[in-house]
């Protein structure tokens, strides 16, 4: 089960995944009794590290076509990196031997939203305040969207040994934008 893709390979997978996906009625990822007793019996192998946003409308697993154990997903409003995300990236690259790690940022994002045209409150404020670090005063919702996105890629290149993981696992970090009115994801 312990099968081995280099980056440009998981690229290449997510990008057709992302293209059955937006000609689909349903998602067709693998998610089958015999997949769960596989994972179960010989563990996980996923092939890439998704950072995504909380929204509902953003589903990595089907925006990319992917059954259990191919995808380890991270989700958290606004896809903000902090020390409980780079904490499970790093556990995927250097236990899991993922070597792709894609920030998933979306248009129309709430919390980017929130950032820039109000003042959240309570634990929100967390995240809207990192997202705001990124996207100063920056005013066109796509364009905040991509710099929060590269933010989170820069926090996740500078926080963990990257270098040696590119070195030794042929890691990519990498980001991207998923429009949730046509299914499609644009890599950045």
């Amino acid at each position: 089960m312990n099968i081995k893709i280099t980056a440009d390979e998981a690229i290449k997978r997510l990008k057709k995944g992302n293209e059955i996906y937006i000609n689909s009625e349903t998602s067709s990822g693998n998610i089958s009794p015999a997949i769960r007793k596989l994972t179960c019996d010989n563990g996980q192998n996923p092939y890439a590290v998704i950072v995504a946003c909380s929204d509902s409308r953003v589903i990595p697993e089907s925006v990319f076509n992917a059954g259990i154990g191919e995808l380890f997903v991270i989700r958290i409003a606004g896809n903000v990196i902090d020390n409980h995300q780079l904490g499970s990236i790093e556990y995927a690259a250097e236990h899991l031997g993922c070597s792709l790690i894609v920030v998933l940022g979306h248009n129309h994002c709430g919390a980017v939203d929130a950032a820039m045209n109000h003042s959240p409150n309570g634990y929100i404020k967390y995240i809207t305040d990192e997202i705001l670090k990124a996207v100063g005063d920056e005013k066109d919702e796509f364009k905040a969207c991509c710099l929060n996105v590269k933010h989170s890629v820069d926090t996740i290149e500078s926080n963990i040994d990257i270098k040696k993981l590119e070195n030794e696992n042929g890691l990519v970090v990498c980001g991207a934008v998923y429009c949730i009115e046509s299914g499609k994801v644009e890599f950045l």
